[in-house]
């Protein structure tokens, strides 16, 4: 949508004074200052007009997906793959995935078109945390747990300390919880395979105070106007 128009449908502006804030400098998408006025805000995108956010009025929807693997955490795939709007065809307004869940992994993934939302559960300054439930192989000794919870080198990047804790250790393989705030891609993963083990199965159970529960793969519900409340306190 350009920025004019969704300035328009926050109710802010008329088309014509929302170029000319646009031309004027006093409109961020995403931070940064955007003086084009054929600029596309896309799904997602924080809108501010000098300093405050703003909205389109289109209806808010809010939804707690377990996706089952298999599924890529997009509303449309050109290798033709199944997506996560696959499993949501009665949702008639127009929602996106917040942050991703790689095609193998399985879990917790919130759908809307709430932007500040979305913001809110990815940007980093906020550090909301995400766990996973993993199966891997190898053992998990104390030293290998102890580099996971101190951070590991993931290639380029450091992970910051995260909470590890052992469900089940068999002798080849080990069910495990691990709690992050960082969202690199298929981070969980690189960590495992930096300290030698292997992810065979994985599984994001909570994201915040948002958990997964006993929700069957492929279903999802709305949710509450608590718990959407809750996220925009994060």
């Amino acid at each position: 949508m350009r920025i004019n128009k969704y300035i328009a449908h926050s109710g802010v502006a008329s088309r014509r004074k929302a170029d000319e804030l646009v031309a004027s400098g006093n409109v961020k998408v995403n931070g940064v200052v955007i003086r084009e006025a054929g600029f596309q805000v896309s799904e997602g995108d924080r809108v501010e007009i000098n300093g405050k956010h703003i909205e389109s009025s289109e209806k808010k929807v809010y939804i707690l997906l377990n996706k089952p693997v298999g599924y890529v955490t997009t509303m449309n795939d050109d290798k033709g793959r199944y997506t996560a709007a696959d499993l949501v065809t009665d949702i008639t307004e127009r929602i996106f995935p917040v942050g991703r869940l790689d095609y193998n992994t399985s879990g917790l993934l919130i759908m809307t078109n709430d932007g500040e939302v979305a913001y809110r559960i990815t940007h980093p300054k906020h550090q909301v945390t995400k766990t996973y439930r993993a199966e891997v192989s190898g053992y998990l000794s104390n030293t290998r747990l102890a580099k996971l919870r101190n951070g590991v080198d993931i290639g380029g990047f450091v992970t910051s300390k995260a909470k590890v804790e052992v469900i089940k250790q068999l002798k080849n393989t080990a069910i495990v919880e691990i709690e992050i705030h960082e969202g690199k891609n298929r981070q969980v993963r690189k960590m495992f395979k930096a300290v030698g083990c292997t992810v065979v199965r994985l599984q994001r159970i909570s994201i915040g105070e948002l958990r997964l529960g006993r929700m069957l793969e492929g279903h999802y519900r709305k949710l509450t106007p608590k718990e959407v409340e809750m996220i925009k306190t994060w």
